[in-house]
């Protein structure tokens, strides 16, 4: 069969089918189009969740009618004006938007450029143009796309529900917005306002606040909430933005929004990056909710990579990833024992409100049949140097705490002026052998037990790890453990870095492997159960994970064993000692699978409840 050019209608959509591929997608372009042009105001009206109708206006520069032609022909724009594609400082550059929807749909472009005496329209049904024509429109841009894939019928039929379509709009708008807290957003579906988001004064770059502001009006105050700070530089690279604390996680990625040079971005670097740095802070099928912003020079990041414009490479993808690594690790560190709190459905009359009672996690595994010794060191201090934050609260009243723990005879809590009392206050009591309950200076505090001692035993670890390795103590006796082929086969093949951990094992006929050593820190342990969750682990982990974040679960894994269990009950001296060791421990608002260690009760909130404010 001989080889043709294919028709320029039949072009028109096979590029439309690339660039739009839902009604969101059309927004995208469309809203991306209006900020180019320097809008300080975008308007987005829909019809049947963008089906019949998507109106997109703003307050650009607008076009004249020649531009206003010359834009609907395929790879016409004015933003590359010297042809490099390395410096792409643009959110549009590839002329194709319009004319793409030109060809599915009826469209209708009407402008006034600045300045100019005169607005005028034109009008494209499926990919044919129609007269250019005077209107009245005000300077700036109205694009209408009425009808869409009507000329591709078949298209219509893969589109969901309108609910569906409409969140879809709803997200694309939001992730531009949050770029954008100096434009003003409105998105309404049949009349209805589905977002009304007024400009802020300043940018995210020079006023954070700003920036927050409209990324909480986006996310939600939630979000807002329960976010630190990050920001960090490095040779050109700028990374600022809000990071969720680890308790404040999701399912899925879907909080997780992206910018590089203001553009919105799904990138498997960012994500991989973002999870290493929340790996030992967080269960493996949970993700943090984050806001980052990724600033640099054009000419080091290519998105000219793919027709949506939401992939993108770097020249040095190492730098970018260990900049985001590093930045979120040390903002959640200075965010020291930040835990999220989450409402309770309380009644109205004496309820508490967002940031009142938080909702703590269930302490992890049954209790033990006899008491476990690994309390007994709960008071050893770290050699290290400790971050900022909840340890340099603390820092003040070790002279009280001391004194506290050397005689628990006395009522410290009550004996002790308010501005003396720690951070995490002083026990009184222990609650179905799992919850401690403390007296802190505006209220009470409760802890989990065995979450928040598998915190400090991981960090333990971990430092030991990084120093060198962590002392291991023999077994008197060996045990030996049963496994399956695969189970056995997994963990020999890991047994240099098991070693690493104190971990020392090695087959032990056809069917076992023997412990030999395991780490010291963890005092008695139950060895067949930590040796049969390590092959679950390495089974889930697969060859493909490096071995920092094998390591950082296996630490994890083997921090819950080495912990005090619910059901252990522990003594005054006990149980401030644990709330000590949190107060100096990085970290500690959470377990090393992001339950929340702690939950505080203010004074206030108690006196709501029973009625006396």
């Amino acid at each position: 069969m001989p080889i043709r050019r294919l028709p320029e209608g039949l072009v028109n959509r096979i590029a439309a089918g690339e660039v739009v591929e839902r009604p969101a997608s059309a927004v995208k372009e469309l809203v991306e189009n209006s900020l180019d042009a320097g809008a300080a105001r975008i308007e987005v009206g829909l019809r049947d969740g963008g089906r019949t109708l998507i109106a997109v206006s703003d307050d650009g520069c607008g076009m004249g009618a020649d531009d206003l032609v010359l834009c609907l022909e395929r790879h016409a724009t004015s933003k590359l004006a010297d042809d490099d594609l390395t410096r792409i400082a643009t959110l549009g550059f590839r002329g194709e938007a319009l004319p793409s929807l030109a060809a599915v749909s009826r469209l209708t472009l009407t402008s006034r450029a600045a300045g100019a005496d005169e607005a005028w329209s034109i009008g494209v049904e499926g990919g044919e143009m129609g007269e250019l024509r005077p209107a009245a429109h005000p300077r700036g841009t109205r694009v209408e796309v009425r009808d869409l894939f009507f000329a591709t019928p078949a298209r219509l039929k893969f589109l969901k529900g309108t609910p569906t379509e409409v969140g879809h709009i709803v997200d694309v708008v939001g992730r531009l917005a949050m770029a954008r807290p100096d434009v003003a957003f409105s998105l309404t579906d049949e009349g209805r306002a589905l977002l009304s988001l007024p400009a802020t004064a300043g940018d995210l770059t020079g006023s954070p606040d700003a920036g927050l502001r409209r990324i909480g009006a986006v996310v939600g105050k939630d979000f807002a909430a329960n976010a630190v700070t990050v920001e960090a530089e490095r040779d050109e690279y700028r990374l600022s933005g809000h990071a969720g604390v680890p308790t404040h996680h999701r399912r899925t990625t879907a909080h997780q929004f992206l910018f590089v040079n203001g553009r919105p971005v799904r990138d498997r670097l960012l994500h991989g990056a973002i999870r290493g740095a929340y790996q030992d802070l967080l269960a493996s099928d949970r993700h943090p909710a984050v806001v980052l912003f990724l600033d640099l020079p054009a000419e080091l990041v290519d998105v000219n990579v793919h027709p949506m414009k939401t992939e993108v490479r770097f020249r040095d993808a190492g730098l970018v990833r260990g900049l985001i690594v590093s930045a979120l690790k040390h903002a959640l560190a200075a965010a020291g024992h930040r835990s999220a709190p989450r409402a309770m459905p309380w009644p109205a009359n004496g309820g508490l409100g967002a940031g009142g009672l938080g909702v703590g996690g269930r302490g992890g595994g049954a209790a033990p049949s006899g008491p476990s010794p690994a309390a007994a060191g709960l008071a050893l201090a770290f050699a290290a140097p400790l971050p900022g934050g909840l340890a340099e609260a603390a820092a003040p009243f070790e002279g009280v705490a001391a004194s506290m723990q050397a005689s628990s005879a006395g009522d410290p809590a009550g004996d002790t002026p308010a501005g003396d009392i720690p951070p995490l206050g002083f026990a009184r009591a222990q609650l179905h052998g799992t919850y401690i309950v403390a007296q802190s200076a505006d209220g009470m505090v409760i802890v989990d037990q065995h979450a928040a001692h598998e915190r400090l035993t991981h960090e333990r670890l971990k430092r030991a790890l990084h120093a060198g390795g962590v002392p291991r103590q023999v077994l008197l006796l060996p045990e030996v453990v049963e496994l399956d082929a695969a189970s056995i086969d997994r963990l020999t093949r890991r047994a240099e870095e098991l070693t690493a951990l104190g971990l020392v094992l090695e087959p032990f006929g056809p069917g076992a492997v023997v412990v030999r050593e395991v780490p010291a820190l963890l005092g008695p342990v139950d060895a067949r159960g930590l040796i049969t969750d390590l092959a679950e682990d390495l089974a889930e982990l697969g060859e493909a994970v490096a071995m920092g974040e094998r390591l950082s679960r296996v630490c994890a894994s083997m921090a819950c064993h080495g912990s005090v269990r619910a059901g252990r009950k522990l003594s005054i001296d006990e149980m401030n000692a644990l709330l000590r060791e949190m107060e100096r421990t990085p970290h500690s608002g959470q377990c090393s699978h992001g339950r929340p260690t702690w939950v505080e009760l203010k004074r206030s909130d108690i006196e709501r409840l029973f009625g006396r404010r």
